[in-house]
């Protein structure tokens, strides 16, 4: 499928004017719901956001009003108008210590802590990374007047580690082309419980909303495509400490991916196994390689295992 330069736009949540985005796409396949195929298309759109546009007839499929439930045609052109966000009530810059790794005039790049959602929702409005953020640049709320401004990805809230903020929306833009045309490198510690063969190999299955339960995400015919590579670091009694590159950015991709494989996340409630001496997932983002949106170069950001993974690590039981 294919589509305008407008849909890389969609990247990250919101525009700095209040004027309505268009964004053109054409189809080079046929079968695909009108919703998903959108959502296919654009990164930083949830597919209940699209249902919503479809719903109040901001989309059009070849200049006729659509449904969502409608299979797209290769040549079909679909044209969705995108309102600009409404400012969100929960901004509210906080005095919450941030663990920073690197800033410039572009870009903040910090350690986030495990525990620490990325930016507010109804519910958590407080005490999440965007919040600090704003009390450390109080000037990025400019950058859009929606709920993440500056964020173009996110970890979970119980992984932690590397992750970067825009500072502007010029780098908020080249930032999200970066990801988007996959030129970052987003590189995982991970714990898994199995034995992962071969050593090192790559998972390239689709995810997409789980049939079922629609909080959980699965492999799914039809859904995003999603690769991730894997390298056995270290076997630990029936467990293996696996290093996993992210080629893709699904939601909970590693989780989900790791899972079907037969090798569940230690510490995951939700696609692991949960186990007694561990609290939370044992996911952390280790590596965070990008290019400096004011100069090109290239920079690789680490962080350390925090130290309740690293003591983890040593309760593993033997096999």
């Amino acid at each position: 499928m294919s589509s305008s330069s407008d849909c890389g736009r969609e990247g990250p949540p919101g525009t700095p004017d209040r004027e309505n985005r268009t964004i053109r796409l054409t189809a080079d396949r046929a079968g695909i719901r009108l919703d998903q195929f959108i959502c296919q298309s654009c990164t930083g759109i949830s597919r209940t956001s699209v249902q919503r546009l479809i719903a109040d007839g901001l989309v059009t499929l070849n200049g006729r009003a659509a449904k969502a439930s409608q299979k797209t045609k290769a040549g079909d052109v679909v044209v969705a108008s995108i309102p600009p966000p409404e400012p969100s009530p929960y901004l509210i810059p906080e005095d919450i210590p941030l663990d920073i790794l690197y800033e410039d005039a572009d870009i903040l790049v910090v350690n986030k802590p495990a525990g620490v959602t990325v930016y507010p929702a109804p519910g958590h409005p407080r005490q999440t990374l965007m919040n600090a953020v704003l009390a450390h640049c109080p000037g990025i709320t400019r950058i859009d007047g929606s709920v993440r401004p500056g964020i173009v990805h996110r970890l979970d809230k119980d992984t932690s580690g590397v992750m970067v903020v825009a500072k502007s929306k010029a780098a908020q833009l080249n930032l999200s082309a970066q990801m988007k045309s996959r030129r970052v490198l987003k590189q995982y510690l991970v714990l898994v419980r199995g034995n992962p063969v071969p050593e090192r190999g790559t998972v390239d299955a689709p995810i997409g909303r789980h049939p079922r339960d629609r909080k959980k995400m699965a492999v799914v015919t039809g859904g995003r495509e999603a690769r991730t590579l894997y390298r056995v670091v270290k076997r630990l009694g029936s467990y293996a400490l696996v290093e996993a590159t992210l080629e893709t950015g699904r939601t909970h991709q590693i989780r989900v991916h790791f899972s079907r494989m037969g090798w569940p996340v230690a510490g995951d409630g939700v696609y692991g196994v949960k186990v007694e001496w561990l609290k939370r997932q044992f996911v952390h983002a280790r590596r965070l390689g990008l290019r400096l949106p004011g100069n090109d170069e290239w920079v690789v950001f680490s962080a350390e295992l925090p130290r309740d993974l690293g003591e983890a690590l040593e309760r593993i039981p033997p096999a």
